[in-house]
């Protein structure tokens, strides 16, 4: 699969259309300001639309209040949206339709492994971790009729996604080019549980073709699980969007942020009366954008950056250390 040719996913007559996705797990906090800030940007130099999508599946870590907290973090920055899309949690239906047409055509297995077992089995010193344990392909002989013989038995299984073996090429809008054998190096995946909604993989490729999304901002913690979305855009006949990936903002210690670093939650700078001018400001200048102690506005950013052609391809490109004191 070679996705590196030019991606001129833009519908015809289409307005090109970008998103903010954020998981209401917790409260958000400065490194994520500095990735959604990006992707604003990003979108409204380009002329893009711009959707807000709650990506709420994650039903075991989603906190009640942070939807509505994200609402406002947002606002408070001045990142304000086009149009508000379906909550994940709301098109578990149309996750369904999907899933079943995979399963038509061989493309996800049932799989019965635990975590331990995968974890033992990725343990020889041939495997390759990138991002996570890579799966052995112990249940890859499986069709999806078995998946009846289990559900009888009343064993629980997850569907496995058939990684295509091969090279896959694609381009990040800020890495350049990016190049692996998924099947080796990342291994088969999950999109969904018999038991429980689709898993991420699945619902934001299907969230993002039927929102009509052609360009996608986020962080690079999540580079790998392109390959594994991309695999799906293809197994599904879809084209895909650009992919332009963000260094994460990280602590002394070289972790993405956390409690240990400090509070860095946007609910509670706004609590301190820290002025969104001087939270914008201060990423703005952690992206080399403007002098030190600056303030700005979203607005104020994007009239400067219309100017500058291609300043994307110049974002940093490593992590980026957050120091409270500076801000």
């Amino acid at each position: 699969m070679d996705f590196l040719k030019e991606s001129s996913n833009f519908l015809k007559g289409q307005r090109p259309r970008a998103r903010l996705a954020p998981s209401p797990t917790g409260a958000q906090h400065v490194g994520n300001a500095r990735t959604f800030l990006v992707a604003w940007l990003d979108a409204r130099c380009r002329g893009s639309e711009l959707l807000l999508r709650i990506e709420d599946l994650d039903t075991p870590r989603t906190k009640p209040w942070a939807s509505e907290q994200i609402f406002e973090d947002l606002l408070w920055l001045g990142l304000a949206w086009d149009a508000r899309v379906p909550d994940s949690s709301r098109r578990t239906d149309r996750y369904e339709e999907i899933l079943a047409q995979l399963r038509r055509h061989e493309r996800v297995y049932p799989c019965t492994c635990t975590r331990s077992e995968i974890e033992q089995a990725s343990s020889a010193p041939h495997e390759s971790i990138l991002d996570g344990m890579v799966y052995p392909g112990t249940c890859r002989d499986r069709t999806v009729a078995d998946a009846r013989d289990l559900e009888s038995q009343g064993i629980r299984y997850a569907w496995r996604f058939r990684m295509p073996a091969g090279m896959q090429t694609w381009r990040d809008e800020l890495h350049g080019p990016q190049s692996l054998d998924p099947s080796q190096q990342l291994g088969d995946f999950i999109v969904a549980r018999s038991y429980g909604p689709a898993a991420y993989q699945l619902a934001v490729v299907v969230d993002d073709h039927d929102q009509g999304v052609t360009r996608v901002v986020r962080g690079d913690d999540l580079i790998y699980s392109t390959y594994r979305q991309l695999a799906l855009y293809a197994a599904l006949d879809w084209q895909p969007p650009e992919y332009l990936h963000v260094p994460l903002v990280v602590g002394s210690d070289g972790k993405r942020l956390a409690k240990r670093h400090g509070d860095t939650r946007l609910s509670s700078l706004r609590e301190q009366n820290v002025a969104p001018e001087r939270l914008v400001g201060y990423l703005a200048w952690s992206l080399g954008w403007i002098r030190h102690g600056e303030t700005a506005t979203p607005r104020e950013l994007c009239e400067v950056l219309k100017t500058r052609a291609g300043w994307q391809s110049e974002l940093p490109r490593e992590p980026w250390v957050f120091g409270r004191n500076d801000l």
